[in-house]
């Protein structure tokens, strides 16, 4: 067994959370892959909501295409009968509700996961249908146009295989809409502010008004979930948000990682989507405990959204309570970077260790379960964490993409 444990100190970039068209993205699987290589990432993550039928094609892509990838899946939990029951913390369209992560989910463990997630898409499914309807009416009281679920939204989808349903399908439907009805730049924002009364800010205005914008449907998708998705919103189920304790049960299950995905106060979105708004900051101490309690191993958390004096902040909690730290920046839009630079500076390198050692984790546990970073009967499990993280990052790095079943010939 190798016991050198190596932390090369280079420049390199990663990104843990990229959506595909399985959940919603203008990427497939595959491009996701092809895109990574493009912006020079050394890895990249799959992260679908409630969705894990897009991971074959995007595991085969990043084999073929030489890139190390690590598949995860996003999903929205209840804080019921915890210490944060009814609080807002990191998800802006209701309370109660969060969003986490299952991250580095080995190959054979597809199956089960499909199994619990099919439920959660067929009740968000139910309340997309609903919410279409509610759209459509306020719609037709503006002067806007119909919208139809069946026609509309669902053809926009993978759900017939095994993709989910969200708001942005929605909205992605309304734009096109829009943009096919109205045209593009002054027109467009015209119509908008004086027929849609929505409110738009200055970079908005100057996006929308641009008739050569590449990203306009992405743009005005923003636009409109930041305007309408407060008249039209429809609260979740427990069939669609399971309880934290239920969804970090199971996902150790299953031998993936279980992390909280922090978003901390917000001037401005990154997408555009979201207004500014305070979230967990103010209580993140009490978040912290009650997420250990539960049994959360990791934070992911988006450099480039928080400031530096926030990331410092989190970062001293996630090693007092020995929570892994994961970066990712969460793309859904064509407007975005697949790079995240600031992970180049010293402050931030643990992200790209911690990248690799998803890598290694989600390998080594199809090997052999006992490899699964956290799991008490680990070899190393009496390790501090940032030392195993640096271990496993070390038998990643080692690894071809291309080859990375042959990684466990290092343990």
């Amino acid at each position: 067994m190798q016991n050198s444990v190596s932390n090369p100190i280079q420049r390199e970039e990663v990104n843990n959370h990229v959506h595909s068209t399985y959940s919603f993205s203008p990427y497939s699987p595959a491009a996701i892959t092809e895109h990574a290589v493009a912006a020079g990432l050394k890895t990249v993550g799959l992260m679908d909501h409630d969705a894990i039928a897009g991971a074959p094609e995007f595991l085969a892509a990043a084999r073929t295409n030489g890139i190390a990838a690590t598949v995860g899946c996003e999903i929205r939990v209840n804080l019921s009968g915890t210490p944060l029951e009814g609080r807002r913390v990191n998800n802006p369209d209701e309370p109660n509700i969060i969003y986490i992560a299952f991250h580095a989910i080995p190959a054979n463990q597809f199956d089960k996961l499909e199994t619990f997630l099919e439920p959660i898409r067929t009740a968000r499914q139910k309340r997309m249908r609903a919410e279409t309807e509610t759209l459509h009416q306020l719609l037709q009281q503006r002067n806007g146009p119909s919208l139809d679920f069946d026609q509309d939204i669902l053809p926009r989808s993978q759900a017939a295989v095994g993709g989910t349903l969200t708001e942005r399908h929605i909205l992605f439907a309304l734009a096109e809409k829009l943009i096919e009805q109205h045209g593009t730049g002054q027109p467009l924002v015209d119509y908008l502010h004086d027929t849609l009364q929505l409110s738009l800010s200055a970079k908005a205005v100057e996006q929308l008004s641009d008739p050569e914008n590449p990203h306009l449907t992405y743009d005005l998708l923003g636009v409109l979930k930041s305007e309408l998705v407060p008249h039209f919103f429809i609260p979740s189920s427990t069939e669609e948000c399971p309880s934290a304790q239920q969804a970090v049960d199971f996902a150790t299950s299953i031998h993936a990682i279980p992390a909280y995905a922090y978003l901390g106060d917000i001037q401005e979105s990154p997408t555009g989507d979201k207004r500014a708004q305070t979230f967990e900051d103010s209580f993140l101490d009490e978040l912290i405990q009650t997420l250990t309690a539960i049994g959360f191993q990791a934070i992911t958390y988006m450099p480039p959204r928080n400031t530096p004096q926030q990331l410092a902040r989190l970062s001293s909690l996630c090693q007092e309570n020995g929570l892994m730290e994961i970066s990712g920046v969460d793309i859904n839009s064509s407007r975005q970077s697949f790079n995240c630079p600031i992970l180049q500076e010293p402050a931030y390198h643990h992200l790209c260790d911690a990248a690799w050692a998803l890598i290694a984790h989600e390998n080594l546990a199809l090997h052999d379960a006992k490899w699964a970073l956290f799991n008490p009967h680990n070899p190393h499990a009496t390790e501090p964490l940032k030392q195993r993280i640096n271990r496993y990052a070390s038998w990643a790095r080692q690894t071809d993409p291309a080859q990375l079943e042959n990684m466990k010939e290092l343990l």
